[in-house]
């Protein structure tokens, strides 16, 4: 078994880096906030599967300018101190990933903006001529995912720790070394995982993540 520091932390965006579902506050920007309410609806109560809750989120971008959208992702609140944490990571030498079903025009945005190593995320939507195309053949991969991380950063995934707030991320914690539930509305959520977490401040889980030991 490696030492710490751990090789690989990746983390999801929604919910746990965002202040609320970030497809709340595209949907606001673009007017379509009641077909955000009613596609979670219907996902929360087991109407629809994952796979077409994501491509229903997907679907409010497009048409959207990239410019606009981007303006909507610097102003969706999030917790404090991403980039301060991903340094306090580094420092460590440990690298620090996106896992999320958001698509790579997103994930790439937030890996710019905070320094995050890699990402991985939803294929099947892009932008072209600097505006969102349709979504197709949207599938949840978090699971292959982490499995392409873990393998770029050169370790198994008893080596990463992932941090998330939500059932897919609950899925996850049992494949990872050690899984870290921030700040999780759900019971099952916060019950499937190593360490939960009650901050808004993304420093405080970067050192709580170099005080975890892996499982024995």
């Amino acid at each position: 078994m490696f030492p710490p520091p751990w090789p690989l932390v990746t983390v999801d965006i929604d919910g746990t880096l965002t202040r609320g579902h970030g497809w709340a506050a595209i949907a606001d920007r673009r007017g379509r906030r009641p077909e955000f309410d009613r596609t979670s609806a219907r996902y929360r109560a087991g109407a629809i599967g994952e796979d077409e809750h994501l491509h229903n989120l997907l679907a409010l971008a497009v048409g959207a300018r990239w410019s606009d959208l981007e303006a909507t992702l610097a102003a969706t609140p999030k917790i404090a101190g991403i980039s301060d944490g991903i340094a306090l990571l580094h420092r460590g030498g440990t690298r620090v990933a996106l896992l999320s079903h958001n698509p790579a025009y997103i994930c790439a945005w937030y890996r710019r903006t905070f320094g995050f190593d890699d990402y991985e995320g939803t294929t099947g939507q892009e932008v072209v001529d600097g505006i969102v195309g349709p979504p197709s053949r949207i599938r949840a991969a978090k699971r292959e995912g982490l499995r392409a991380l873990a393998e770029r950063a050169h370790t198994g995934t008893s080596g990463v720790v992932h941090v998330g707030d939500g059932a897919a991320d609950a899925a996850i914690f049992p494949l990872v070394g050690r899984g870290v539930a921030l700040n999780p509305s759900r019971p099952d959520v916060a019950a499937a995982a190593d360490l939960v977490l009650r901050t808004d401040d993304f420093r405080e889980v970067a050192a709580a993540i170099e005080r975890l030991t892996p499982r024995r």
